[in-house]
C-alpha cells in the first residue's frame, strides 16, 4: 500500500509539474538598437550578395559544359535499330 501512495505521489508531481512548464511563457526578446538593426541589414546583404554569387558561377559553368559538349543531346545520331529477335516456329502436331 505504501508503494501504490508513493507512485501516485509522484506521478501527480509530474503532472503537476508538466503543466506549469506548459503554462511558462518566456520573456519578450529585447528590441533591435539601431546598431544591431544595421549589422543585421549588412549581414543579410551579404548573404544574398554570396547566393548571387554561386548561382552566377553555377550558371556560367553550366552555359560553359554546354557550349564544350554542343549541345550533343540535340545533335546526337540516332541509335541503329536493333532488329527483333525471331522466334522459334511453333511445332505442329
Amino acid at each position: 500500500m505504501k508503494r501504490i501512495g508513493i507512485a501516485a505521489a509522484l506521478a501527480g508531481g509530474l503532472m503537476i509539474g508538466s503543466l506549469a512548464a506548459v503554462q511558462a511563457k518566456l520573456p519578450a526578446a529585447p528590441p533591435m538598437s539601431d546598431a544591431d538593426k544595421a549589422a543585421k541589414a549588412a549581414k543579410d546583404a551579404a548573404a544574398k550578395a554570396a547566393a548571387a554569387e554561386q548561382l552566377n558561377k553555377a550558371i556560367d559553368k553550366a552555359v560553359a559544359n554546354y557550349k564544350k559538349n554542343k549541345g550533343i543531346a540535340m545533335d546526337a545520331k540516332p541509335a541503329a535499330a536493333v532488329a527483333p529477335v525471331a522466334k522459334p516456329a511453333a511445332k505442329a502436331k
